[in-house]
């Protein structure tokens, strides 16, 4: 599998992007699971799946954050934030 650049995953839509990361998950777990059994030609594709993994989750979360109101929800986690600090 190639692996999955961050320009790449930006033209991905939501939908696919979630089909991406449960496809990316499952064939990890094959690949780890082979891998203890009887070791893989090249370990180091683990590696690169999990970097895979690793990049979708950051773009699911940057699109979640993008969709919430940035100026509403940061304020409520600094303003409580400010609060446990003066605690």
């Amino acid at each position: 599998m190639a692996s999955k650049k961050f320009l790449e995953l930006q033209d991905f839509t939501d939908e696919e992007l979630a089909n991406e990361l449960v496809e990316t998950e499952t064939q990890y777990g094959k690949m780890k699971f082979d891998h203890t059994l009887k070791g893989l030609d090249n370990p180091l594709t683990l590696r690169a799946v999990r970097r895979d993994l690793a990049r979708l989750k950051t773009e699911v979360r940057r699109r979640e954050l993008a969709a919430e109101s940035t100026a509403e929800g940061r304020t409520k986690i600094i303003a409580r934030r400010r609060r446990q600090k003066h605690s």
